[in-house]
């Protein structure tokens, strides 16, 4: 079995499947990359057993054959070079040589047959969507997934697809978000959670990718293919809660604000709150938004004043600084407005422009208790 292939080509490819595997494998087998080589086609995959995902690559060669790599050892190696042609060549002694325009460099290699299968899916439904808008989809959706072991299902994004849209929604019990698009449809209704994990990779190779993604889901596993790359990863198994139920639908105080000046005041009033809590507190009278903060226990507190539009009768609501931030941070509108009930109930942060046609996205932060 003997290839030649660009080295930084290969490195590309390599570091986007590197993400798939973990530091402490519990099969050896998994510290490897396997090379499936067909004709000129070298398919290059990881797995970790939960998520496996492969790339196919064009390289010369005129063989056939499957072998396991050391993963770190070559990623380590192909990360020195330049751009140069190399060629592999797997030799008698259990080893494969790499030759570049330097030198020769060996390393031992598996038997490609011990690398486990990725799953094949009987009769999935499928949807096709475009790389970029699942990766703004991901994005907007996985900050706010749960870390907790006790309740894995909140721990991913729940994808929710149907004839009228595709709604993408995470949520941690403190925070929550639903990211809808109706501007494109699935076939046949759907729900299955994805984990984190998967996610983050796709999120990371489809940022600027406009190709089409194709969706294939069943009950216990997802498959997205796109370009020249596949990814298989099993869903999270369980029920995801009602998060229609926590989102209040009558909401009569609206502010609308600046975002970025609302994020900054949060940001440099939050540093005198409590460290424990991240308590801050807005009060709301007339056009008039007062941010303030304490930490009682070392006398330090800040306040800060900001002009906002406001309809609704004045009020006081206390938040965690933390989850307001990082859904601040999370929108690219200019304006954006919080609707809100009473003080114990949620607040549903919403962006006023900045979407696409067909695109919505609702943000929930539940309020703390304010101590007087």
């Amino acid at each position: 079995m003997k290839f030649i292939v660009s080295s930084t080509y290969l490195l590309k490819q390599l570091q986007v499947l590197g993400g798939v595997i973990n530091n402490s494998n519990t099969l050896p087998i998994l510290d490897n990359f396997l090379f499936e080589l067909k004709d000129s086609k070298l398919t290059v995959s990881a797995s970790d057993l939960e998520t496996t995902m492969s790339s196919t690559l064009d390289v010369e060669s005129d063989n056939d054959g499957s072998i396991a790599l050391p993963a770190r050892l070559l990623l380590d190696t192909l990360k020195t070079f330049p751009e140069q042609p190399l060629t592999f060549v797997v030799e008698d002694n259990n080893t494969v040589e790499i030759s570049s325009n330097h030198g020769k460099y060996a390393l031992a290699y598996a038997d490609g047959n011990e690398f486990p299968k990725a799953v094949e899916l009987d009769n999935p439904s499928t949807t096709t969507i475009a790389g970029d808008i699942l990766a703004t989809a991901i994005s907007k959706t996985i900050f706010a997934a749960g870390n907790d072991d006790l309740r894995p299902v909140m721990s991913g994004v729940f994808f929710q697809f149907s004839t009228e849209g595709l709604t993408f929604v995470a949520t941690d019990a403190h925070k929550l978000v639903k990211y809808t698009r109706e501007d494109i449809k699935a076939d046949q209704v759907a729900e299955f959670i994805m984990p984190k994990k998967p996610l983050n990779l796709l999120k990371g190779i489809l940022a600027a990718n406009d190709d089409m993604v194709t969706i294939e889901y069943n009950d216990s596993n997802a498959k997205f293919t796109f370009e020249n790359s596949i990814l298989v990863c099993r869903l999270i198994d369980g029920k995801y809660p009602n998060y229609e139920a926590v989102i209040p639908k009558e909401n009569p105080n609206k502010l609308t604000i600046d975002r970025t000046q609302f994020s900054n005041s949060v940001r440099r009033v939050s540093i005198f709150s409590n460290k424990t809590t991240h308590q801050i507190r807005l009060k709301i009278a007339g056009a008039e938004l007062n941010i303030s903060a304490e930490d009682i226990d070392y006398s330090n507190k800040a306040e800060e004043r900001l002009t906002c539009d406001y309809q609704g009768d004045d009020m006081q609501i206390g938040f965690n600084s933390r989850f307001l931030t990082e859904m601040l941070n999370n929108l690219s509108a200019d304006q954006v407005q919080l609707e809100m009930s009473l003080p114990n109930r949620a607040g549903i942060l919403t962006p006023i422009d900045g979407l696409d046609e067909g695109e919505h996205v609702t943000m929930l932060v539940m309020p703390v208790m304010l101590n007087n």
